[in-house]
Parts: structure tokens; sequence; C-alpha cells
């Protein structure tokens, strides 16, 4: 029996091996954590990712090995790979931990981005605000995600405060940029080159954090064709085989890049009842050298992120079309707990369903723009 290994154990990892089941796949999972959640579906390896003793074990009983957490080291992945064969590669998963590698990237292969300058010391600083202007995000270069290792400067007295906080690693300061919308599209690469895209998401987002996602995203078909080309050229420069998320800022209706996630998305987990083949059976299917599977939509989709802990899902569960994923994690604040995922034939239909599910959940906030871009 074919064995995937999974460097990472969360909700991710977890979701890729419940894919991968029926397709008769097994799966192994390492994580520095003895608790990750992953671990409840699939044996668990715990182990630190510069364990090689470890993770030779893994390579050994692996036919083939992926992620589901993009900051395992590069070069854990680079040792990997002379032991078996680890999707997507190496030199992939290090482009995509380094914004300032990344956003270089998207320009040169034509995907606009942000204004963008490098910043080392307190000096770079004032020099890239003097540049870029204000307001203005500094980030570090490697190790954020979910709105971590960030800080708004809205004006030039806060960079102070913003070196502070952030300075003595590399950083990149970002333009902010006042967008239309956030979409995102994830894609899928086989191994013989076959790329293949989900429909442009909106997302939204509270704390950093993706609060959610609603499929197709409204009135983007030519933004659709763009994505998919933006996303080909990407993985076609990478070589990448697997599910890759690009997180994109629609600003006078044109594309501007954000960031590009070397795993499967959390804007893609509607795809698991709301698309023929979901993101997480497509990457299986994509490492595997299986054929790749249908990525259209049917119907319409929203997605609600659950984070802190999980609401009553009996209000969810009424719905026609509901579907209700508990990752099996403790309440922590700001921890991804689990999603619920609406389907719907169309967008009338979902904002009924929707508006409903806000009612009885105390959800509002969250769902109003949500129902404002369904046209309600």
């Amino acid at each position: 029996m074919t064995t995937v290994g999974i460097l990472g154990g969360g909700q991710l990892a977890r979701m890729l091996a419940l894919a991968g089941a029926p397709l008769g796949v097994r799966f192994l999972i390492v994580d520095s954590a003895s608790d990750a959640c992953a671990g409840q579906v699939a044996p668990l390896i715990t182990a630190d990712w510069r364990d090689f003793d470890a993770l030779a074990g893994l390579a050994q009983r692996s036919d083939v090995v992926t992620f589901d957490f993009e900051n395992v080291p590069a070069d854990t992945a680079h040792w990997l790979s002379e032991r078996t064969r680890v999707f997507p590669n190496a030199r992939a998963l290090a482009l995509a931990q380094d914004r300032l590698a990344e956003k270089s990237l998207f320009r040169e292969l034509g995907l606009d981005t942000p204004a963008f300058a490098t910043v080392d010391s307190r000096d770079d600083l004032q020099r890239a605000l003097d540049r870029v202007g204000c307001p203005a995000v500094l980030k570090t270069r490697r190790l954020g995600y979910d709105g971590k290792g960030q800080f708004r400067i809205r004006a030039a007295d806060d960079a102070d405060a913003a070196w502070a906080a952030l300075g003595g690693v590399p950083l990149i300061l970002e333009a902010w940029v006042a967008f239309e919308r956030e979409v995102s599209v994830i894609a899928v690469r086989s191994r013989s080159g076959e790329l293949r895209t989900y429909p442009l998401v909106q997302n939204w987002h509270a704390d950093g954090i993706l609060s959610a996602s609603l499929a197709p995203a409204p009135d983007a078909q030519a933004l659709n064709a763009a994505a998919l080309r933006h996303a080909r050229a990407i993985g076609e420069r990478l070589d990448y085989v697997g599910v890759f998320a690009l997180e994109l800022f629609v600003v006078d209706g044109r594309l501007l890049g954000n960031e590009m996630a070397p795993r499967v998305h959390n804007s893609g987990h509607w795809t698991i009842e709301g698309a023929p083949c979901s993101q997480f059976e497509n990457h299986v299917r994509a490492v595997l050298g299986l054929p790749l599977g249908d990525t259209s939509a049917l119907g319409t989709s929203v997605m609600l992120n659950w984070i802190g802990e999980l609401p009553d899902p009996n209000p969810v569960l009424a719905e026609p079309r509901a579907h209700w994923h508990d990752y099996g994690k403790s309440p922590r604040a700001a921890r991804k707990v689990g999603h619920a995922t609406l389907c719907a034939s169309g967008n009338v239909e979902m904002a009924e369903r929707l508006a409903r599910v806000a009612r009885a959940l105390g959800r509002d906030a969250q769902v109003a723009p949500v129902l404002a871009a369904l046209g309600t």
C-alpha cells in the first residue's frame, strides 16, 4: 500500500489523510507536538524538523513526503529529497518562506505587488518609509502567518514602536493597500505539468486570520483568467507539484500579489463539499502521480472559520447541505479549531441559509460582508 509522509500534523494534514483514505493511501505524520490533531486519524511520529534519525525513518517508510506547514526548514526538505520523493520541492518551499523572494518572483513573472522595500536596520526602515510612504506594514521576511510577525505603521511616528516590536531579524516593508476585496486562487499542478485551478474565492479576515470565504467570488470572470495565468507561470517556474494558493488583492479591477502558500490552504476548505474533487484529494493525487480531479464549483459555497472555540453546531447542521468540521483541538485564543461549509445552488439560496445561521449563532458581524457580496 502507498504511504504519504506529511511534515506537520495540524488540521491540513488531518484533512489530507481523510481525503486520501478512500484512494487506499496510508499516511505517516511528523510533528513536534505529541497531541497534533492529525495524529487522531493517522500514525504520528513526534520529532523535531531536524531530528534526522526520525526523518530517516519517515523517508524509509514513505513513497512520497509532503507538507502541511510552510515553515518546515527548506534544508530538511532537501535532505529528505535525497532519500525519497518530496513534493513540492525544496526550492518552492524556500521561496515561499521569504516574503522578499516571493514578491520579487511575482514581479518577475508579471504579477504586480504592493510597493515594498528590504529592511535590515532602523536606518533602512526610515529609508523604506520615505520610499514606500504611510500607511505601511512592517513584516518579518520569514515565519509569519495568520497575522503574526506584522506591525502596521499608520504614521511615521509609529516607526520606533514597529522596530522595537520586530527589529533584529530580516524584515520587509510593504505599502498598505486600499483593496476592493481580498481573493485567492487554489491551484494544483501534477508531476507531468498539468495545472488546474479552482474558481477564485473572496475572503474576509479578522485580526489577520481568515474568517470567511465565498466561492466562487462574484463577478470575477476576468479575474479568474488572470489568476490562472499567474498560477501557471509560478507553477512552471518552480516546477511545482501539488496544491498551492495565491493570496491576492483586487485594486482598480486588477490583481496584486500578496502571498503564496506552498500547501493546501484555508481558503480552499470549501472544496471538500463544494467541488467534485477537493483540494486535499487533488494534492494527494498530484504528489502520487495520479490524474487530477475536477476543480469546478458545485454551486455556491461559504466557509466559516471557527477561531478560539467551536460554536453550537446545531444551527449549522439544521441547514440543508451544511457540513461541520471539528479539528479535534482544545480551545485556545486565535487558534483555528474548526470550520463549517454551507452549500447551495446559487447566491439567493445561500444568502437565506447563511442569514439563518448568523442569527442563530450571533455571528452577524462575521457574515454581514459575505451577505453583501452575495447581493443581499
